[in-house]
């Protein structure tokens, strides 16, 4: 698996910072409800002190949202979504063990984690300014194409795998009860986004090793 940017998004958002990881071995029987219940309280702490809107990891997307021409109060990062959900509700629906464990992770640090079925992912994958031919596949099983210039992350067949950027990823690798491997990809771009994703990645990491034990966790170099 080969994970990059484009040159355009690297001289657009110079201070991105990523974190990409593959783990082999998953399985859809496993707990980590007593790893999600601490994130979740980190997370529910941390919106006592104020909305997700004011934390500088979610100011740091909005800003990059409005660059690329979207409506940060239309359009929100994987994270931003995540947080305005718990904070209304306090609580989020059970997916799948691995998704509902990044999510929480996600909460905690306010930090978007992307996370793709490898089995669904042609190629390379890599985060790029989309052509306009691409295919999305949505979660309500209709097919769209992305508008040319919009930030997808797309493999090497055109298939577009996340729409504007960290909003939205494609039902086409959602990790489901078959998915035995998977690609996370945590993205940051506020000021102390290289030390914040350093810590979100031992937490993620430790989380993973304890939760699936056999499986097998490798970092991913991102170009």
């Amino acid at each position: 698996m080969r994970f990059s940017y484009a040159p355009e998004i690297r001289s657009d958002f110079p201070d991105l910072a990523t974190h990409a990881i593959m783990l082999d071995g998953i399985t859809p029987q496993a707990r980590p409800e007593g790893h999600i219940a601490l994130l979740w309280t980190q997370a529910a702490r941390r919106l006592e002190t104020g909305q997700e809107g004011s934390f500088a990891e979610i100011t740091a997307w909005r800003q990059a949202f409005s660059r690329m021409g979207l409506k940060p109060s239309q359009y929100r990062c994987a994270a931003e979504a995540l947080l305005r959900r718990f904070r209304r509700e306090r609580l989020l629906p059970a997916i799948h063990p691995l998704v509902d464990l990044c999510n929480a992770v996600s909460l905690a640090h306010a930090i978007p984690i992307a996370v793709f079925d490898l089995s669904c992912i042609q190629g390379s994958l890599q985060v790029r300014p989309a052509t306009g031919q691409e295919s999305y596949h949505a979660f309500d099983g209709t097919q769209e194409q992305p508008d040319a210039g919009e930030v997808i992350f797309a493999d090497d067949a055109g298939l577009a795998h996340a729409r504007r950027w960290c909003n939205r990823q494609s039902a086409a690798s959602a990790v489901c009860a078959t998915t035995r491997s998977a690609l996370i990809v945590a993205e940051a771009l506020h000021a102390r986004a290289t030390a914040d994703l350093a810590r979100l990645a031992e937490v993620l990491q430790l989380a993973l090793a304890e939760t699936w034990p056999q499986a097998r966790l490798q970092q991913v170099e991102t170009a």
